[in-house]
């Protein structure tokens, strides 16, 4: 190999390591919670420690508030709609959930909400006639929770970003070892034969396993 291209092969080596344990940095606790979910989706039947666990809670409606909610559905009609700002706050100091950019379903005689949530659900029904609030929770448990944040299942749009960068340092991290291994493919003869190895096995399985 001539002098300039060990140069520029080492310089390429150096900066193909840089952004390989840079990228490994930024996606290792990624990789290693994808990697633990990925098992208990895998065998979630195995995983099921628990049953669901349901709990509700009802409270009286201040006159003043059901009044308030009574005169927005004349004005604005029935359908869907946010909270408006007086609900949010009540709902908020009452039951402590937050319903910022939530939609709620309005009729003239009852308000419905609809909570979802990781690890379970939640739901709630303001009955404008009996002036009663009912907050109805569904608790699945720490590994349906942990499953859900897997699947981003209304995890709101930060966490879905943290997905995003988690796919992009782990492509970078792909990529980078491949070309790590490339520059080290004529010293270790087995490279290639793994390389192939681990492309080879997921075609095969898909190809005579999944139907």
């Amino acid at each position: 190999m001539k002098p300039l291209e060990s140069t520029r092969r080492a310089v390429w080596l150096k900066r193909m390591h840089e952004w390989h344990w840079i990228s490994s940095a930024m996606a290792l606790l990624g990789l290693l919670f994808f990697a633990l979910t990925g098992f208990t989706l895998n065998h979630a039947s195995s995983f099921e420690t628990s049953k669901q666990q349901f709990t509700t809670e009802k409270k009286d409606i201040p006159p003043a508030l059901v009044e308030a909610l009574r005169k927005d559905v004349r004005d604005n009609g029935e359908g869907a709609a946010e909270p408006t700002e007086a609900l949010r706050r009540w709902i908020r100091d009452t039951f402590a959930v937050d319903t910022a950019h939530r939609t709620a379903d309005w009729k003239s005689d009852e308000i419905q909400l609809t909570l979802e949530r990781p690890g379970g659900d939640a739901w709630m029904r303001l009955d404008l006639n009996r002036s009663v609030a009912e907050y109805h929770v569904t608790n699945a448990g720490w590994i349906a929770y942990l499953n859900d944040l897997h699947k981003a299942r209304h995890t709101g749009a930060v966490w879905s970003l943290f997905l995003d960068l988690i796919v992009v340092a782990c492509v970078v991290f792909a990529i980078t070892g491949f070309v790590i291994l490339k520059m080290h493919a004529t010293k270790r003869r087995l490279t290639w034969p793994l390389v192939g190895f681990g492309i080879l096995v997921p075609v095969l399985i898909a190809a005579l396993f999944i139907h």
